[in-house]
């Protein structure tokens, strides 16, 4: 059997206090050190308003909206991958080399789904 990590959290609100406590601190490291996820953040709050206009539904607005978030969440797993990466070595590894590049590529995809719902609420908006 395997034995549990001595920092694995306990149950009842003292875990939800610091679940909480370190999502706040994911968030402030991914503003204060990438530079993508600020660019992202400030186009999800730009375009929220954009969205909640352009959308004809509910659905359509969750859609919009979803997408954007969808981008945030893909960003801040590949900064993690990066982040731990960068703490194994930061000399160049073929696997380290290959995990960044995947976690970019997920980036990537994100944001052509996001950019692909925009298009198609837009689309049909003005059709």
């Amino acid at each position: 059997m395997i034995p549990n990590s001595p920092f694995k959290s306990k149950r009842g609100m003292r875990r939800l206090a610091n679940a909480l406590r370190y999502s706040a601190r994911g968030f402030k490291a991914a503003f204060e050190h990438e530079a993508a996820f600020r660019q992202e953040l400030f186009l999800l709050v730009v375009l929220i308003p954009v969205a909640l206009w352009l959308g004809n539904n509910i659905a359509e607005r969750a859609l919009l909206i979803g997408a954007l978030f969808f981008v945030l969440i893909v960003e801040l797993i590949n900064s993690a991958i990066e982040a731990l990466a960068d703490a194994v070595t930061l000399d160049h590894h073929t696997l380290i080399g290959r995990a960044k590049d995947l976690g970019s590529a997920a980036v990537m995809l994100s944001i052509i789904l996001a950019v692909t719902v925009w298009s198609a609420v837009g689309i049909s908006h003005f059709l």
